[in-house]
């Protein structure tokens, strides 16, 4: 398993890690197989979605924060509560397919880290089997 270190610069964002996971997977030399990605945080999630229209990234973060209001009476004292329902609701992994070596992912597709709690750093644990 390896580690990556993002360091997001908002309190909400979108950053594609495609990149520094498929350096990850090309370095473990596995031909063939399954790579998971794992975000080890409760305010920040991982998905798969289109990478070549920013604009994508922003309406996903608008939808979230419509479906996760920040004006509830939340009971979580921190303050945070709504990046926790969020980060819940895109989930703390994906497993990608590895086929010669390279992630298989679609033509539009990327791997993006969710921050809903930022700015951090965030960790990403990359496993290739």
């Amino acid at each position: 398993m390896d580690s990556i270190e993002v360091r997001t610069k908002n309190r909400e964002e979108i950053a594609d890690v495609t990149e520094a996971v498929s350096r990850v997977v090309a370095a473990a030399g596995r031909k063939d197989g399954l790579c998971t990605v794992f975000v080890p945080h409760t305010t920040a999630g991982v998905t798969i979605n289109e990478n070549a229209d920013p604009d994508v990234k922003a309406d996903i973060l608008t939808a979230l924060r419509e479906a996760v209001p920040a004006a509830i009476p939340y009971a979580h004292a921190e303050g945070n509560s709504p990046a926790h329902v969020k980060a819940s609701l895109v989930g703390s992994s994906v497993t990608v397919i590895v086929e010669g070596g390279r992630l298989r992912l679609g033509t539009w597709q990327g791997i993006c880290l969710c921050e809903f709690d930022g700015p951090r750093t965030r960790k990403i644990w990359v496993s290739v089997i």
